[in-house]
Parts: structure tokens; sequence; C-alpha cells
């Protein structure tokens, strides 16, 4: 009787690259989330214990422009609706019209970090400097951190659409984008938190 001796060599797996663990970049993207929000919470906490320290100089309500404001404000919510529009295009598989949006948010997101610069310096220039009084280098520091993520946040939309010109909706693009649009709409949150806490509550007080 005729028995079959099984292959004793050893079998091959070939893997060509690391396969990505499914929804591990989103994953790793909200525990960033989170660490941003320790240091966002960190920076609302110094200015509520610095935010009456003026030393003589300017308080918030001398210094703080409310209608120019309200327009800054504006941009930015709008850009992540229309950061919304660009999503829901994305998920039609849309690419022209998802890059059109996306144009349309970063252009909105541009006049808000222009609109705050000529901001900072318009206080520099009336001696309202960080370096003038604790009140104030808190409310630069935080106003001025949320104002460079939005910077980080306009590059990484400029290099992600390059992508997408040249790749299409690929599954990393997709996933990238996805990350990106927490991020932007993140900054809209702390946003309002910074609106109300520090402008609102600073001219009022």
């Amino acid at each position: 009787m005729n028995t079959t001796v099984a292959d004793t060599a050893p079998s091959r797996f070939l893997c060509h690259e690391e396969p990505h663990a499914p929804n591990g970049t989103l994953l790793g993207f909200w525990l960033y989330l989170m660490s941003d929000c320790f240091i966002f919470a960190s920076l609302f906490a110094c200015y509520a214990v610095l935010g009456t320290s003026t030393a003589g100089g300017p308080a918030a309500a001398e210094v703080l422009d409310l209608p120019g404001l309200a327009v800054n404000t504006a941009l930015l919510l709008v850009s992540s609706v229309t950061f919304g529009f660009a999503m829901l295009e994305m998920a039609r598989k849309n690419q022209r019209a998802m890059l059109a949006w996306l144009a349309v948010s970063g252009l909105l997101a541009v006049g808000f970090v222009t609109l705050e610069i000529h901001e900072f310096l318009g206080m520099i220039a009336e001696g309202a400097g960080p370096g003038r009084s604790a009140f104030l280098s808190s409310f630069f520091t935080l106003v001025g951190t949320h104002g460079l993520h939005v910077s980080v946040g306009i590059l990484w939309l400029i290099v992600l659409m390059v992508q997408l010109g040249r790749f299409g909706l690929t599954e990393a693009n997709v996933r990238r984008l996805q990350c990106l649009s927490m991020f932007w709409h993140f900054l809209d949150l702390v946003w309002v938190g910074v609106f109300s806490f520090v402008y609102l509550a600073g001219v009022l007080r």
C-alpha cells in the first residue's frame, strides 16, 4: 500500500509591506487630538488666572475689537461648513467638487489667519504687546497657539490637495482627509471657546 509523503518543506509567505491596521490611523489621530485638548485646557487655565493681571496696562475691553472678531469668527465657522461639503463630495467620489470645496475652506482659513495677524500687529503698535502684562502674555499665547494650529492645517490642506490631484481618492488619501477633517472641526470648537471665554467675557467683564 503506497503512502503519500507530505512535503516537509516549510511554507513561504511573502508580504512586501506591513499591512495597515483597520482604523488604526484614525484611532491614533483621536489620541493626538486628546493630547491637544490638554494643551489648550492648560492655556485656558493660564488665561483664567492671568486674565485680570493687567499691571496697569490696557484691559481686554480696551484692546479687543468685537466687530472685527465677528468677521474672523464667521470665516472660520463657514470654512468648517465648506469642509463638510467637501467630505460629502468625497463620499460621492466626486473629486472635482471635493477639491473645489477644499479650496474654498483653505481660502477662508487664510482670511482668518490674515485678520488675526492684523489684530496682533495692531495691538503691538498700540503698545499692547505680549510683554506688557500677564494678561496680554496669556492672551497672545492662547490665541496665537490656535492661529498656529490653523496655519498648520492650511499647509496640511495644500499638501493633501496636491496628493489628491495626483493620485486621486486612494485609500490612504481618504484616510488622511478624514484625519484633517477631524483636526479642522476640532479647531473650530476650540475657537468657539476662545471667542466666548476670551473675547466676549473679556469685553463684558
